[in-house]
């Protein structure tokens, strides 16, 4: 399936946190938390300012985030698991 958001909005693909502790212990699954980093997948157009002029997105795909806890909209698409989100959600651009 081919999926473009709209406006504002990106599509994300969490990164995989971490299985172990910085000891070696192993996190199980059900103690984990979702991790806030991903990799955008697809970006919309932009927003549009008062005139009706197109506001640039700061973010591409293929760029690595990180986004706050409760950010985005869980979507699966092809059967992978996607968050969709406002720009305005992501904290910043991984370097």
């Amino acid at each position: 399936m081919n999926f473009t958001p709209l406006h504002d909005r990106v599509l994300v693909r969490r990164l995989e946190g971490e299985e172990k502790t910085a000891g070696g212990l192993i996190i199980p699954d059900s103690a984990k938390e979702k991790p806030s980093e991903g990799e955008i997948v697809a970006v919309g157009a932009g927003a549009r300012d008062e005139d009706g002029d197109r506001i640039a997105m700061d973010v591409k795909a293929g760029d690595k985030i990180l986004f706050g806890k409760w950010s985005g909209t869980e979507i699966k698409i092809d059967g992978e698991d996607l968050l969709i989100m406002k720009e305005s959600d992501i904290l910043g651009i991984l370097g």
